[in-house]
C-alpha cells in the first residue's frame, strides 16, 4: 500500500531549491565583482556568511528532490549531469575557493584563478538552471524500466525544515554547518531503499480461488 504525497510540501522543496540556487549563483557573481574591485575581505565574508549556506541548501534540496521523486539520480542524463556538477562545485568551493578567499583576505591580494573560479561557478549554476528547465537528452542506459515511487510527505517536510534549521544554526555558529541536512540525506537513502523493496514486493493479497461449479439440478 503506497502513501500519498502532499503536493504542497513537494512544491515547497522545489521553491526552496530555486531560491537557494539563484542566491548561490548571484553571490558567485558578486564574488567576481568584489575580487575584481580589490575587496577580498568583503568577498571572503560574503562567501562564509551567505554563499556557503545557500550552496548547502541548494545542493541538499536538489539531491532530495532527485532521491525522493521518480526522477532519481541516475535515470536521466540531465539529472546525472546536475548531480555531478553539484558535487564538483561543492568540493571545489570547500577545498579550493574558500581557502583561497581566506588567504586573500589576510594578504589583501587577489589572484586571477580565484576570479576565474567564481566565474566558472556562476556559469555552471546558470547551465544547471537551463538543464532544470529544458530537461534535455534521453534516459541513461541503466535506467530501470519501472518508475520509482515518490517518497511520503514527511520526507518533503523534513526537506524544508532541515536546511532552514541548518541556516539558522550557521548564523549563530558563524560558519556553515549542514548537520541536519547530511543526516537527512542518510535517512533519505534508507527510505529510498525501503521504497524500492516495497515496489518490488508482490501483492500480499492472495488471488481468490475460482468458485466451484454448481451441480446441475434435475
Amino acid at each position: 500500500m503506497t502513501s500519498k504525497t502532499s503536493p504542497r510540501w513537494r512544491q515547497a522543496v522545489v521553491w526552496l531549491h530555486v531560491v537557494s540556487s539563484v542566491a548561490w549563483m548571484s553571490q558567485a557573481l558578486a564574488l567576481v565583482v568584489l575580487m575584481s574591485s580589490g575587496a577580498p575581505a568583503t568577498a571572503d565574508r560574503l562567501d562564509s556568511v551567505l554563499l556557503a549556506p545557500m550552496a548547502n541548501v541548494s545542493a541538499f534540496t536538489g539531491l532530495l528532490l532527485a532521491g525522493a521523486t521518480a526522477w532519481g539520480y541516475f535515470r536521466h542524463w540531465w539529472v546525472l549531469t546536475k548531480f555531478v556538477l553539484t558535487l564538483v562545485q561543492l568540493y571545489a568551493g570547500i577545498f579550493l575557493l574558500s581557502p583561497a578567499l581566506r588567504d586573500s583576505a589576510h594578504t589583501s591580494t587577489v589572484a586571477w584563478p580565484q576570479i576565474a573560479g567564481a566565474a566558472l561557478m556562476a556559469s555552471a549554476l546558470a547551465f544547471q538552471a537551463w538543464l532544470s528547465i529544458a530537461k534535455p537528452w534521453k534516459k541513461t542506459p541503466w535506467s530501470p524500466t519501472a518508475k520509482p515511487p515518490t517518497a511520503p510527505t514527511w520526507v518533503f517536510v523534513t526537506g524544508v525544515l532541515a536546511p532552514l534549521a541548518d541556516v539558522t544554526t550557521s548564523v549563530f555558529w558563524g560558519r556553515p554547518l549542514p548537520a541536519l541536512s547530511l543526516v537527512m540525506l542518510v535517512v533519505l537513502g534508507l527510505e529510498r531503499r525501503a521504497r524500492r523493496r516495497r515496489a518490488r514486493r508482490p501483492s500480499d493479497r492472495s488471488p481468490r480461488s475460482a468458485p466451484a461449479a454448481s451441480r446441475p439440478t434435475a
